[in-house]
């Protein structure tokens, strides 16, 4: 959850890796040339399949290596800090799978292909699920978030969860996105002194990195979108309910779901189809029902844009000229591609949702986190109670910033309040009717935007600064999907395309965002480099010969 564009809007048991630096912007130097060699460096699904498939490696050879590289790049060298537990299975489980494809049976695409998820979704193993609190320590789970034993069922091996923004960044609001008290601060690895975004930054930094084939983020407001987009990654937030939300430690009901972070469009679609299905645990999946793919990978065409009709934000055509440079690059690709290229004001009909977003949210809060906690293996029981541990212990569980946000989220009433009944109304009713109104006045595929400025300097003192953006809000309020797709680099720092469609048009979307992925080829591995002032001292000598 993007917490902090609400305030700029309305005012208002594994290895830790702390990294606690306070000092923005400055970094030791180290070799980044050996950091960046991996053999798996870059290989997506298909490829990693095909590997093993001819024997070149196994399942358990992938997950060796991952964690080899985990131990090297995450814990050692860079310290990105975005790997929170490593599962103590994950070998054993590899083992397994390797055994069943030795017998002839191939579960699918993801049969032995390490995963990494975000730790706020719950596992039925060894591993805990604290959504990054020290409060939650020790909280290991009866038993499998529904999309965790989907992934299971589809043969992916679970190597461990990543670190978060606490609470999925509604703590504070002036929190330091990608900092857990359980965790520390996960660093950008593009360039190190600069915020990953999130709250999902561990996944995005892990996946960014090649510390695992694919991830898994959740979002409220921007915490797949954001962290895709500034660790130059695929994203896809889908519509609120195609993926069960049950097993995962909540902030709104009406906007939080989970969704795929990957390097490629095709990984992220092969993800979202094997996750989706209807939950009797959660309600809105049953809205799905008919609506959702089991294959997304049939909507992957290279000339989708071909005839398309695109919608473009205008208020977001100058705001950073850098972004405003790949925005307009990014036109011409899609033009170049056969598709109609308009200019909308879709976002200027969202504008009153953002007293209204942050104050519901408050709501749910309260009421999702007290239900998750009276069924959980936490020593904490309630929001209040979660208050009173960080109060008590202080010193470790808020050493930079505190927990206003949860103290005003247990201050407010039920859900059976009128105050929030007619908010939640009001907000979601303005966000679809934008959205739906945009892409039919205008016969439009979908509307684009960049998703982000260029990541700020990590700053624990002062927390977040985030760049004019946020193309992804009135689709998250909405809880309609939107996905992520790299387009190009700002002094290194990846910025990603946004396309939101309409309720239930994740294949349309992808259709798109693939098309445009094949014609950009935007994605480029990170460097580590240190800090921003090292990557234009190497540009100007590399220009200088």
């Amino acid at each position: 959850m993007k917490r902090r564009d609400f305030i700029h809007r309305t005012g208002v048991a594994a290895f830790v890796l702390p990294a606690l630096f306070v000092s923005a912007c400055k970094t030791s130097p180290h070799d980044s040339k050996k950091d960046a060699a991996f053999e798996l460096d870059e290989m997506d699904i298909d490829a990693l399949q095909q590997a093993m498939a001819s024997g070149k490696y196994t399942s358990r050879q992938l997950c060796e290596l991952y964690l080899k590289r985990i131990t090297e790049i995450d814990k050692n060298g860079p310290q990105l800090n975005s790997v929170i537990e490593i599962n103590p299975d994950a070998l054993a489980i590899a083992d397994g799978l390797d055994a069943e494809r030795r017998d002839g049976k191939v579960r699918g695409a993801l049969h032995g292909i390490p995963i990494l998820i975000k730790d706020n979704i719950d596992t039925g193993d060894k591993m805990m699920t604290t959504a990054g609190s020290l409060a939650l320590e020790g909280n290991i789970a009866s038993k499998d978030a529904f999309i965790v034993a989907k992934l299971r069922e589809a043969g992916a091996v679970l190597l461990g969860k990543t670190n978060l923004s606490e609470w999925a960044n509604f703590r504070s609001t002036r929190s330091s996105s990608g900092w857990s008290s359980r965790g520390g601060q996960t660093r950008n690895p593009y360039i190190l002194d600069r915020n990953p975004c999130g709250s999902s930054s561990g996944t995005g930094t892990a996946v960014a990195a090649n510390l695992c084939a694919v991830g898994i983020g959740t979002e409220t407001d921007g915490s797949i979108g954001c962290p895709s987009s500034i660790n130059g990654l695929v994203g896809i937030k889908p519509t609120v309910g195609l993926w069960s939300r049950a097993g995962i430690i909540p902030i709104s009901v009406t906007q939080d779901t989970a969704g795929p972070m990957t390097r490629t469009v095709k990984d992220a679609a092969i993800l979202l189809g094997a996750l989706c299905g209807v939950d009797e645990a959660d309600p809105y999946t049953t809205r799905s029902e008919g609506k959702f793919q089991r294959d997304y990978t049939s909507f992957l065409k290279s000339d989708g844009l071909k005839g398309k009709k695109i919608g473009v934000e205008k208020s977001y055509l100058k705001v950073h000229e850098a972004v405003d440079s790949l925005l307009a690059d990014a036109l011409n690709v899609i033009r170049q591609q056969g598709a109609e290229v308009i200019e909308v004001d879709f976002r200027a009909k969202t504008k009153s949702i953002s007293n209204d977003e942050y104050s519901v949210l408050q709501f749910q809060f309260k009421d999702g986190v007290n239900k998750y906690l009276a069924n959980a293996n936490a020593k904490v029981k309630s929001l209040e109670e979660v208050i009173r541990f960080n109060t008590e212990n202080e010193a470790k569980a808020m050493p930079f910033f505190k927990q206003e946000i949860l103290v005003g989220s247990q201050e407010k009433a039920g859900l059976d309040s009128k105050e929030y009944t007619d908010a939640v109304a009001r907000m979601q009713q303005t966000a679809r009717k934008a959205i739906d109104d945009t892409l039919k006045e205008f016969g439009l595929d979908a509307i684009i935007g960049p998703t982000n400025g260029p990541s700020w300097c990590t700053d624990l003192v002062n927390g977040d600064s985030f760049t004019g953006y946020g193309m992804y809000s009135p689709a998250a309020v909405a809880g309609y999907p939107h996905i992520t797709v790299p387009m190009g680099f700002v002094n290194e720092l990846p910025i990603g395309l946004t396309f939101i469609g309409a309720e239930y048009g994740e294949g349309h979307l992808l259709t798109l965002a693939y098309s445009y992925e094949q014609a950009s080829k935007k994605r480029k591995a990170p460097q580590f480099l240190p800090s921003l002032s090292y990557s234009t001292k190497k540009d100007f000598l590399k220009q200088e010969g």
